[in-house]
């Protein structure tokens, strides 16, 4: 290699445990239990064996409803998240821990407390996944309720994060006296500082606000910018903002969530991609995914018949606890004009715009792809969300990462013992002080 050549970038892997979502597909005969501990450790073994950066859980703070019902894939639960992590510390040795945890509706003494006790129990291999809320449907669980404006969520969840870092950084015994707009806080923290200093700080977000957060903040961010160019575009405008705040391109990683199908031939894997896609999308849940757009009760329709050619009614309040997927008029003339097109029917129309899986083909060329998506600066990795609980990990763990190390683009071995170190992240310097750090 000669000075001027680029260095060759590692693929940076991990695994979202599959949750109460459009991919995950439950009527398939291998689909086993959501909240039995044997899933979580046969995914989080899976993992390692891989050798991934870390496995992933969402979180969810209420069971969303749909005309007042609660929504079929939530009656499965929804466990907490550091609660499933802490026994997966038990059973894994190198694996780093992600867990979510919602930045609205939580405190940060007790939320610092709890990943710190992660990072002790795993011996440096937590992660936070910060998330926020202004959803006063949520809010309903919690003492504060819907208080906070959608303005204020990223200001909070800055303040939260930087003030989970101070009492971090005091460690045992030390005073924290923190003066913020959302925060007042005058104590001692009651653990020493955790094995990787910080855990590892993951946010998810694509509007401007949310990109801002992560460059200040974040030493991950999920994204779900699937094409190559549109991944490069999104790299190109995180990675330029870092140096606003005294960061390198080094300090964050860019990790889209996406979805593998493989196939013995490129013909055999479309068809597999195909199947599961049908899976994903029965008639009952065109017509709900269709409902949350038009906003009113469509059962009348026929899932293999023309989209309505009604009107939207927006925040007609007939979904809760889902996020929004934009402008219900302009979605609706988008799927129409798409139908049009294609001929589609509500079901199809369905498949097409929300169903993709990302790489699709043989073991050789999805590696390939991968291997080029990292290496041409449109992700530093990816995290898996496989379709089956608990086995969607094992052909790609099986068959994908012997190739893309075979190419020089992955780990053959875990090289550290700490999240950080598998993510090739500093640890954050402990300011020098005498005293409690004083904001």
């Amino acid at each position: 290699m000669t000075s001027t050549a680029k260095q060759r970038k590692t693929v940076h892997l991990a695994a979202h445990f599959p949750g109460v979502n459009n991919t995950t597909v439950w009527t398939d005969p291998r689909s086993r239990s959501q909240i039995d501990f044997a899933s979580f450790e046969h995914l989080a073994r899976t993992a390692e064996r891989g050798l991934f950066d870390f496995f992933f859980l969402a979180e969810g703070l209420r069971l969303r409803e749909h005309k007042g019902r609660v929504h079929d894939l939530d009656v499965v639960g929804r466990p907490e998240s550091i609660t499933v992590l802490n026994a997966l510390a038990a059973v894994t040795e190198r694996l780093g821990l992600a867990a979510t945890v919602n930045a609205t509706f939580n405190e940060p003494y007790e939320t610092a407390r709890r990943f710190a006790t992660l990072d002790h129990l795993s011996g440096g291999r937590a992660a936070w996944n910060v998330v926020t809320s202004s959803d006063a449907f949520t809010g309903e669980n919690f003492r504060r309720g819907g208080y906070l404006d959608r303005a204020d969520r990223y200001t909070r969840a800055a303040e939260f994060v930087a003030t989970a870092r101070e009492l971090w950084d005091a460690g045992l015994g030390r005073a924290v006296r923190h003066r913020g707009r959302h925060f007042d806080i005058e104590g001692e923290f009651t653990l020493p500082r955790s094995p990787q200093g910080h855990p590892v700080v993951i946010q998810a977000g694509d509007s401007p606000e949310g990109r801002e957060f992560a460059a200040s903040t974040a030493d991950v961010i999920f994204t779900r910018h699937g094409t190559l160019e549109a991944g490069r575009a999104f790299y190109a405008d995180v990675k330029g903002r870092l140096a606003a705040y005294g960061r390198t391109a080094g300090d964050l990683k860019i990790m889209p969530g996406v979805t593998v199908v493989l196939g013995d031939t490129a013909a055999e894997a479309q068809e597999r991609a195909a199947g599961i896609r049908r899976q994903q999308v029965s008639p009952q849940n065109a017509l709900l995914t269709l409902e949350q757009i038009w906003g009113v009760d469509l059962s009348s329709y026929d899932p293999d018949g023309p989209l309505p050619d009604i009107d939207p009614v927006v925040d007609s309040g007939l979904s809760q606890g889902r996020t929004k997927r934009g402008d219900p008029r302009a979605i609706a003339e988008q799927w129409r004009a798409l139908s049009r097109a294609k001929g589609l029917s509500i079901r199809q129309t369905v498949i097409e715009t929300t169903t993709r899986q990302s790489f699709i083909g043989t073991p050789e060329a999805v590696a390939a792809e991968l291997d080029e998506f990292v290496q041409s600066d449109a992700a530093d990795g990816f995290i898996l969300v496989p379709h089956l609980t608990p086995g969607g990990l094992d052909e790609f763990v099986d068959q994908v990462v012997p190739l893309l190390q075979e190419r020089g683009a992955y780990r053959t071995e875990y090289t550290g013992t700490t999240l950080r170190s598998h993510l090739g992240l500093k640890e954050p310097v402990r300011p020098a002080r005498e005293e409690g750090l004083t904001v």
